[in-house]
């Protein structure tokens, strides 16, 4: 099977690349752009999940929190425009959660209560579950568990 996405989208996703070299802040014309791109390949979406870990794992500690709003915009964008059923994003960025945010974490000091921000949103807006939120708010104190739940979990909305 042939998968016929454009080599611009597949462009814009590698864009995001581009980023490791900017300085902070990201502009939200460029993390929209990102996001956009991200949903328009939504057929090479392992990819795009792929690039944008890679991008937190090896971007500068400075722009690790804009690598987590880049993951947040996909999957409320994903969850917004196709349903929580239909969401593959969310469901992807599950399986390597727990070395995203151990690379996440590696941002410095004053970023890290961003981190906990948007998990505290993922939790009031049902967007993962709180079994698998708890262990990352865990991480930002340094009393990390691994817990079973993080190994592919995502909340349904009723």
């Amino acid at each position: 099977m042939r998968l016929l996405v454009s080599s611009d989208v597949i462009a814009d996703i590698l864009n995001l690349f581009s980023m490791i070299d900017m300085k902070p802040p990201i502009s939200r014309a460029k993390m929209m752009s990102v996001t956009k791109s991200a949903i328009k390949a939504i057929k090479l979406y392992k990819h795009v999940v792929q690039i944008v870990e890679k991008f937190i794992k090896k971007c500068k500690p400075e722009l690790k929190v804009p690598g987590l709003y880049v993951v947040d915009s996909i999957v409320r964008q994903s969850r917004h425009q196709f349903g929580v059923d239909k969401d593959v994003f969310g469901p992807r960025f599950l399986k390597n959660f727990t070395d995203t945010f151990q690379n996440l974490y590696r941002c410095p000091e004053d970023d890290k209560s961003k981190i906990v921000r948007v998990l505290n949103l993922w939790q009031k807006n049902g967007v993962f579950d709180m079994d698998i939120i708890q262990p990352l708010l865990d991480m930002s104190s340094g009393s990390f568990v691994p817990a079973p739940a993080l190994e592919g979990k995502e909340r349904k909305k009723k």
